[in-house]
């Protein structure tokens, strides 16, 4: 590939990135087997990495970019991730004194008149600075120096910004759940527990069959599975929460449900869904240049909020259920109707919720429902995560003006996608040590979108309670300094998992996950063998575009098919009720032959030139040549189609990481971190 089409092709992948979807892949071009017209471009998951990927430029299989990363499950062994514990006090070491944070999520903060001293534009550039210093291991900028959001004693800008609890030595007293009791995760969950679940919920089933169903099908399919979910006990919401509505926006780009609590606490939760892979999210989420006024919020005075945003706003609001609970009626609709079957005691509570792009979408809906008229005046609360930014200055005085029970925006302080649009740029210096650190391609690329604001001044709304702030919840085989292992980190850093995991939630039931395919060529009406993950009885299987009539659920980790009728080369995929399985390389199936050819691992993965290196993958055979970067090795041995062994040839710089690829005849295999070998020298 010439260096100006990789560039292409890089600037591709980093802006589908760094534009809210935050793609978890890094595409690089490889030539197509079989008879499959166009390029497919892929990046493989190793059974190291369990990291989904594909891209396609025909978006053949790019609808489930978000649905992949939403629900992408970090690898179980602890070598591959680390993450935080809190650390115990001993006699020895008791750890610093207990820093106080709000006991009671309905006790109110100050609210300030804007332009005063105490104003939003005060704290949140306080905000700013205070997570700034915690990621950078300093104390926050307050008046005494601690790390705490006492918001009763402290200075206003001070009190908006509020520690990692898993970071604290001393554990810090209970905050109080949503039923007000403050007892352990085992009997009764935290507010964050309980609403970061349901908004994980919200991408059950984001991705349509690859062979395709109606919008019926699909909100069909992803009611089924809230519901399943929501009936689970295991969950934070202990299955005491039911469905009341949900509908899909036009052509699948967005999603809002309403849940209800079930255990007489006269609770609801409005929850939005992230961008999934829809080419009108992704323009969506880019349209943050041009600004227009938000009259829906209630606020007496003009208020402007991001174009993009404010379409994504509008579809949700505007989007009509077309399945049961409540068929045919609008979010607004819905809620008044639950709200009026609602006993008038406890006062009903409206909580207001979603992750990434449906966080953001979440701080819109708040204001718009706030200013309705009830049939049981509600109150509301609004907590989020990994929400990038919704509006400018004006948005987010009318937002705190508010009087909420809770607002507060959980970010994990590495993850990049709630630094958009307020201070995208920053992030070019991440990520700290083991790394990985921003290759020059990235650094330019942030850069350009940063300045796709146009000059437009982007301020986050709500209280931050930043997580992770010594970045210790990490996938620690993405610390290469390399544009892929960066992408790969910053999907990891904002996945679904990785925000109930940092807020000591249980992970939702995953969707598929297909591991490998056996064989992985051959002809219509051939046996293939599917690995994998999450296999259940109603799974049905799709070899790209054909759907597969036959086919038997063996267990939940196999299933065996009857190849359908189809040509070229093709991801075998698998969809149930809780979603649908990413492409992946090792998961590919080629019509006629020969086999694609896939690196899954090597190892070792770092040494000095001339090291024996052994890969392995699919697809491979006698002849085959194999390159370090742009590199070929002198010395390579066949062993199988499934492995490989060649000496690592000499470079200009051998302090570096590269790339690993084999070819086979016209077929190269297609990067990705599994193939990663660095330099340690000569």
């Amino acid at each position: 590939m010439s260096d100006a089409a990789r560039h292409r092709l890089i600037k591709r992948g980093v802006l589908a990135a760094l534009a809210f979807v935050v793609l978890p892949h890094m595409a690089v071009l490889r030539p197509v087997t079989g008879t499959e017209a166009g390029h497919t471009l892929v990046w493989p998951v190793s059974p190291c990495t369990s990291l989904p990927l594909v891209l396609c430029p025909h978006f053949e299989d790019a609808a489930g970019w978000w649905e992949r990363l939403s629900r992408w499950r970090p690898p179980l062994s602890t070598a591959a991730i680390s993450r935080p514990r809190s650390s115990a006090p001993t006699a020895s070491s008791p750890g610093p004194p207990p820093r106080a944070c709000p006991q009671t999520p309905q006790l109110r903060r100050p609210r300030y008149a804007p332009g005063s001293a105490n104003s939003t534009h005060v704290r949140r550039t306080a905000n700013k600075v205070n997570l700034a210093n915690l990621q950078a291991g300093r104390a926050p900028d307050n008046a005494e120096g601690r790390s705490d959001c006492v918001r009763s004693t402290l200075p206003a800008g001070s009190a908006q910004i509020c520690p990692d609890a898993a970071e604290r030595a001393t554990p810090p007293p209970r905050r109080q759940n949503i039923r007000g009791a403050r007892t352990t995760m085992a009997s009764d969950p935290t507010t964050a527990q309980v609403t970061m679940t349901l908004a994980a919920l919200a991408a059950t089933g984001a991705t349509p069959r690859p062979s395709g169903e109606t919008p019926q099908q699909q909100t069909e399919r992803i009611i089924t599975g809230i519901n399943a979910q929501l009936s689970d006990p295991s969950l934070a919401t202990k299955g005491a929460w039911r469905l009341v509505w949900l509908a899909l926006s036009e052509a699948n780009a967005n999603m809002a449900y309403i849940a209800r609590s079930t255990n007489g606490s006269n609770e609801f939760a409005v929850v939005a869904r992230g961008t999934d892979a829809d080419l009108t999210d992704i323009l969506e989420d880019l349209d943050v240049g041009t600004v227009v006024p938000f009259p829906e919020s209630g606020s007496p005075k003009p208020i402007a909020v991001s174009k993009g945003v404010m379409d994504a706003f509008k579809r949700v609001v505007n989007a009509l259920s077309i399945a049961s609970p409540s068929p045919n009626v609008t979010l607004a609709q819905a809620l008044t109707a639950a709200l009026d079957s609602a006993p008038s005691s406890p006062q009903p509570t409206v909580y207001l919720t979603g992750h990434s792009l449906g966080g953001c979408i979440a701080t819109m809906l708040a204001p718009y429902l706030q200013a309705q008229t009830w049939p049981k005046q509600p109150r509301f609360a609004v907590i989020t995560y990994a929400a990038p930014t919704a509006g400018v200055q004006s948005f987010v005085d009318y937002f705190d003006s508010v009087p909420w029970v809770i607002d507060e925006r959980h970010n994990n302080a590495y993850d990049l996608v709630p630094h958009a649009w307020a201070d995208l740029d920053t992030t070019a210096g991440w990520y700290p040590s083991p790394g990985p650190q921003a290759t020059e391609e990235v650094k330019l690329f942030i850069g350009a979108i940063s300045k796709r604001t146009k000059g437009n001044v982007y301020v986050q709304p709500g209280t931050l309670y930043p997580m992770n702030t010594s970045y210790t919840s990490l996938a620690k085989n993405l610390v290469n300094k390399t544009t892929q292992d960066f992408l790969g980190q910053v999907a990891f850093q904002h996945a679904n998992s990785t925000y109930l995991d940092l807020v000591g939630a249980p992970a939702v039931p995953s969707a598929p996950v297909v591991t490998d395919v056996t064989p992985t060529f051959g002809e219509p009406g051939a046996t293939v063998t599917i690995n994998g993950t999450g296999f259940s009885k109603d799974s049905m299987v799709d070899f790209g575009h054909f759907a597969c009539p036959t086919r038997n659920i063996d267990s939940d980790s196999r299933i065996t098919a009857k190849v359908p009728d189809g040509t070229g080369v093709v991801h075998v995929r698998v969809t149930n009720t809780l979603g649908t399985s990413p492409a992946v390389a090792m998961g590919q199936f080629a019509y006629g032959g020969p086999a694609p050819v896939v690196v899954s691992a090597v190892s070792p993965t770092s040494g000095k030139v001339g090291t024996l290196v052994t890969i392995s993958g699919s697809g491979f055979a006698d002849g085959a040549t194999v390159h370090f970067k742009d590199k070929a090795s002198d010395s390579v041995k066949f062993v199988s189609t499934g492995q490989i062994t060649a000496i690592a040839p000499g470079q200009l710089d051998d302090q570096q990481t590269v790339n690993l690829t084999v070819t086979v005849g016209q077929a190269t295999s297609p990067t990705s971190p599994a193939d990663e070998f660095t330099y340690t020298g000569r």
